[in-house]
């Protein structure tokens, strides 16, 4: 009985190895989001700070004075741009800059796969 269950996960074992290995490479569609798709489960856990200004309806910013954009359903692309955008300080904001410089890329890319998937 032993033997025949070893036998059993050892050949599994090399059905899956080998299925995998036969299985073609999934070619991305053109765009950052097929490339780097990000994480939505892991992004919906890093964005409670972006709730605190995004998340408000018709919150502004005291200085300066303009409203704060709605990020729920924005393109992947656009949020991944514009957070390695403030990152590297190339958009002046100081609060933006810190949220940003806070985050790995890879957080930027699930925080856009999570924002992006809200359906507005």
């Amino acid at each position: 009985m032993l033997r025949s269950l070893l036998l059993a996960a050892a050949l599994g074992g090399i059905a899956l190895a080998t299925s995998a290995a036969a299985a073609p490479a999934a070619t991305p569609a053109s765009g950052t989001a097929a490339r780097h798709p990000g994480d939505a489960a892991t992004g919906r856990l890093l964005v409670f700070t972006c709730h605190g200004c995004h998340g408000i309806p018709g919150y502004r910013y005291a200085y300066p004075n303009y409203p704060v954009p709605k990020i729920a359903g924005q393109h992947y692309d656009y949020l991944v741009a514009a957070l390695d955008e403030y990152r590297a300080g190339q958009r002046a904001n100081p609060t933006m800059q810190a949220q940003a410089m806070a985050l790995s890329k890879r957080d930027i890319r699930d925080i856009a796969a999570y924002l992006s998937s809200i359906r507005k």
